[in-house]
C-alpha cells in the first residue's frame, strides 16, 4: 500500500475498514457512516478502486443507447421534479406512437442497441396504448433492447389497466419490455417521499416492482436521487435496502447514483451537490454494495470530466450516447443532451481503461481498445 493512502486511512480511522475491503467482507452501516465522515477523498477513492478492479479490472463499460421521454405530462407534482407538466402548461408535450417509432428507427440506423423510454405518469393515455408502443418499437428490430418504464410508471399502468403487478409486468413484457430502468426510488425514507414527492409509490412498493421483475427473470437498475433534504443515515438506508433485495434475486445489474439538481424546481434554495461530494458518493456505494457488479456515473448528470475522475473512485461505467436527454436538462444540467460513442472512448482511455461497448444486460458487445465500435454517431452525438 502507498504509504500516503496508509496514512490517509490511518487518520481517518479507516484502517479496520481497509482490512475488511482486502478480505472481500461486507460493510455493515455503522461503517458506512464512518466512510461518509471521512474528508480523504483520495484514500476513499483508493479503497473504492480496489472494489472496482477486483470486479471488473480496468474495463470501463459503455453502450450506444437512446433516451426517449415520451410525454412531460404527469398526474403528479413532486418538488423536486423539473421535468412534470400539466396540459394546461406551453412546454408540456407527449409524442405520438409514430413520433417514437421514427426516433427509434432514426437512431437504429446510427447503431443504437438500446431505447430507455421513461415519461410522465400521463393522464389519459389507457394501458393498450403502451402495449402498442411497445410493439411497434420492437418490431422495428428484435434485437432493440426496450428498457422502459420506471416502477412508479409501472403502478401507474397497473391502476390504468386494474390488474395487479405481476399481471402488468407480464403483458408488458409480452409486448416487448427487456428491462425496468432504476428511476423514481428518490431516497427510500418515508420522511423524505413525503417532503419531496408526496403521493409516490412508497420504498415498498418500488422495491416490490422490482422484486416480482427479477423473480420472473427480468432485469433492471436502481438508482438513488441524493443531495436534497435526506440525511446520511437515510442515504445508508437505501443503500441497505437495495442490497437486501440484491441479496434476495440478483437482478440488479448496476448501481446508479444521480446527484439532485435544483432548478426549475421546489427545492431550488438546496445547492447542488459539489463534485468532492459526488465522488465520496461514488466510492461509498462501491464499499457498501459488494453485491453489485457495477456502479454507474451517469455523465449527464456529473458531467464528463468529473466522470473520467470517478473511474478511479470505483465507478466501472459512464452510461452511453444517450442522444436526447431532457429530464436532467430540464433540471438545470448544463452538460450536452448527447456524446459521441468517440468521445466516449477517448474519455475512457485517457482515464487509464478499456473501454468496452457493452449490451444492456453487460454482455460484451467490443473491445475498444483501439477505438470506438459500431456508432455510426458524428462526434456531437446528435443525428
Amino acid at each position: 500500500m502507498n504509504p500516503v493512502i496508509a496514512k490517509g486511512l490511518e487518520a481517518e480511522g479507516l484502517r479496520g475498514i481497509a482490512e475488511k475491503v482486502e478480505a472481500s467482507a461486507r460493510l455493515d452501516d455503522a461503517e458506512a457512516a464512518k466512510l461518509y465522515a471521512a474528508r480523504n477523498l483520495h484514500a476513499l477513492g483508493w479503497l473504492a478502486n480496489r472494489v472496482r478492479e477486483r470486479k471488473n479490472g480496468g474495463r470501463t463499460y459503455y453502450i450506444l443507447n437512446r433516451h426517449l421521454n415520451y410525454s412531460n405530462l404527469c398526474v403528479l407534482s413532486c418538488d423536486f421534479c423539473s421535468f412534470g407538466r400539466k396540459r394546461r402548461d406551453a412546454d408540456a408535450w407527449e409524442y405520438s406512437i409514430e413520433e417514437m417509432v421514427a426516433k427509434a428507427r432514426e437512431s437504429l440506423a446510427l447503431g443504437i442497441t438500446e431505447l430507455h423510454i421513461v415519461g410522465g405518469l400521463h393522464p389519459s393515455w389507457k394501458f393498450d396504448y403502451y402495449e402498442r408502443m411497445l410493439r411497434e418499437l420492437k418490431a422495428l428490430s428484435p434485437a432493440l433492447h426496450l428498457k422502459a418504464f420506471t416502477a412508479i410508471e409501472i403502478l401507474h399502468l397497473a391502476w390504468v389497466g386494474r390488474m395487479s403487478v405481476g399481471q402488468t409486468l407480464d403483458r408488458l413484457r409480452a409486448a416487448g419490455l427487456d428491462s425496468l430502468p432504476g428511476g423514481g426510488a428518490e431516497i427510500f425514507s418515508q420522511r423524505v417521499r413525503d417532503a419531496i414527492c408526496r403521493g409516490k409509490e412508497t420504498a415498498a412498493e418500488w422495491l416490490d416492482v422490482h422484486r416480482l421483475w427479477h423473480r420472473a427473470g427480468g432485469r433492471s437498475t436502481c438508482t438513488m436521487l441524493y443531495g436534497h433534504v435526506e440525511t446520511i443515515a437515510e442515504r445508508i438506508e437505501h443503500l441497505r435496502l437495495l442490497r437486501e433485495l440484491q441479496d434476495e434475486t440478483g437482478g440488479f445489474t448496476a448501481f446508479v447514483p444521480l446527484p439532485f439538481h435544483p432548478a426549475n424546481n421546489a427545492l431550488s434554495e438546496i445547492p447542488e451537490p459539489t463534485g468532492f461530494e459526488n465522488l465520496r458518493n461514488l466510492a461509498i456505494a462501491r464499499l457498501y454494495l459488494d453485491n453489485f457488479d457495477h456502479v454507474k456515473c451517469y455523465w449527464i448528470n456529473h458531467g464528463l470530466k468529473l466522470a473520467q475522475v470517478s473511474l478511479s473512485h470505483g465507478v466501472d461505467d459512464l452510461d452511453g450516447t444517450v442522444v436526447e436527454e431532457t429530464i436532467y436538462h430540464m433540471a438545470g444540467a448544463r452538460t450536452p443532451q448527447a456524446q459521441s460513442a468517440e468521445e466516449l472512448v477517448r474519455a475512457i482511455r485517457d482515464a487509464g481503461r478499456t473501454p468496452v461497448l457493452r449490451d444492456s444486460l453487460y454482455r460484451e458487445v467490443a473491445s475498444s481498445a483501439s477505438g470506438a465500435q459500431g456508432s455510426r454517431l458524428p462526434r456531437d452525438g446528435r443525428p
